[in-house]
């Protein structure tokens, strides 16, 4: 399973940290990732990481203001978050796909209940 934490209430042009870790399955031989979702908008991707950590992606919309990073020996993804805007508020999931790049809903093998990032002005 998946645990996320880190997040909470922020002002604009913040940071947060959030950490998902990961228990029950060979962590090291997941992609993982982490998604978003709004008050009435779907689960959008925010980044991905492959299994090794040689390949990482961003949405446009993150890209340049968040950092994903893995520590595979602690079984855990995270997800650095700086500058943040008002549009960034919204419930954070972290997402673990075996042997792939998650950029995608479909698919995913397991997700990690929800943490709150609200960014305040």
């Amino acid at each position: 399973q998946l645990q996320a934490c880190g997040g909470g209430l922020v002002q604009t042009g913040g940071s947060l940290r959030l950490s998902c870790a990961a228990s029950g399955l060979t962590f090291s031989r997941y992609g993982m990732g982490w998604f978003r979702q709004a008050p009435g908008k779907e689960r959008e991707f925010v980044a991905a990481i492959s299994w090794s950590g040689g390949s990482i992606t961003y949405s446009d919309s993150v890209k340049g203001r968040f950092t994903i990073s893995r520590d595979n020996a602690k079984n855990t993804v995270y997800l650095q978050m700086n500058s943040l805007k008002s549009e960034d508020t919204a419930v954070y999931y972290c997402a673990a796909d075996l042997y792939a790049i998650v950029t995608t809903t479909k698919g995913v093998d397991y997700w990690g209940k929800g943490t709150q990032v609200t960014v305040s002005s």
